[in-house]
């Protein structure tokens, strides 16, 4: 009866952070269209961030916990989520974006080429493989006083990002569903339209700790390990916001918004996370989580290579991250790297 509960309470928190997702995707479209940001810039920063939220909280909770504590066990379980959140996002996010795509077209809701910014696209996969492969190199660094000035290294890296991003003025367009917080209103101000994104976030958070809590009590009835639940299914429960709100964008041919809402996460979690990391833990990283960054720089650079020579992006090519994933599932049950 309790694992039949527990199953139940994780459905029940996933239908919850499908609602918060479809209420902040369409309060942070409004937020663009109110500060005169382009798609790229709503989809990098404001949907990537916001969405963000809940793998980035469990990690930074877990690491300040053991610091506090001196608890080992607190400080791997969040350096594997700070490792395992982009490699999710490179890998398995992808996937499902690209088998989004690809059932929309059957259904003949849209077609299969895909409208993305390219330029937007290149340069958030060139942030990505050059700060994450910076903070996994970093992890071989002997000295901690180096470690931590390349904490603040990553921190301005970011900065810098953002300021790139959010330089290119544009627009949303007009088609725009009402906000649900004022749906009789064709003009919401930027007051409600605002408390619409925190009720949002909150539900996303709220719902995703939920949601993990289950999880870990799934986990437990198993027997899967720490390191299992740090790397695999607790990046799982918590990117589930990226994967919902690019769904929802690329069933509407919002591509440029679907994609950036992940590759700007991908930015995000290879900066502000591995910074607290190097800071405030040994950032000590064993064979699994090694693998695992490797396979997420690999899956990015073939994205970003099949940008770079065509200008253009198909499906196909992100099914590719669903092998990188698969790949990664075999390393650990297969051949048992690093357990």
């Amino acid at each position: 009866m309790d694992l039949f509960l527990t199953i139940i309470y994780a459905l029940l928190s996933i239908a919850g952070i499908i609602l918060a997702c479809e209420a902040f995707v369409n309060s942070i479209e409004w937020v663009g269209k109110k500060l005169n940001l382009s798609e790229g810039a709503v989809g990098s920063v404001l949907a990537a961030v916001g969405t963000a939220l809940p793998e980035t909280i469990i990690p930074i909770i877990a690491i300040v916990g053991a610091w506090r504590s001196g608890s080992l066990t607190g400080t791997d379980i969040g350096i594997g989520a700070i490792v395992g959140a982009p490699f999710m996002l490179s890998t398995l996010a992808m996937f499902v974006i690209g088998t989004a795509v690809i059932v929309f077209v059957r259904q003949g809701r849209r077609t299969e080429q895909m409208t993305v910014d390219a330029g937007v696209m290149l340069r958030d996969l060139r942030f990505f493989i050059i700060t994450f492969s910076s903070a996994i190199l970093a992890s071989f660094i002997p000295s901690h006083g180096i470690k931590v000035a390349g904490g603040f290294v990553l921190l301005a890296l970011y900065g810098w990002y953002v300021f790139e991003t959010l330089k290119h003025p544009g627009e949303l367009g007009e088609d725009l569903a009402p906000l649900y917080f004022a749906r009789r209103e064709e003009a919401p101000g930027l007051p409600i339209v605002m408390a619409q994104v925190v009720a949002a976030l909150i539900g996303i958070v709220v719902g995703a700790h939920f949601f993990i809590h289950q999880v870990e009590h799934l986990a437990a009835e198993f027997g899967l390990p720490a390191l299992i639940l740090s790397l695999i299914i607790t990046p799982i429960a918590t990117e589930l916001p990226e994967k919902f709100n690019s769904v929802l964008w690329v069933r509407v041919k919002k591509d440029t918004l679907a994609l950036g809402n992940v590759t700007g996460a991908m930015v995000f979690q290879s900066c502000i996370p591995p910074a607290v990391g190097l800071w405030m833990t040994p950032w000590t990283l064993d064979a699994t989580s090694l693998f695992s960054a490797a396979l997420a720089v690999a899956s990015a650079s073939l994205i970003w290579l099949q940008l770079k020579r065509t200008g253009t992006l198909n499906p196909f090519i992100l099914l590719a991250g669903g092998a990188f994933y698969l790949v990664f599932l075999i390393g650990v049950f297969g051949f048992k790297i690093g357990i």
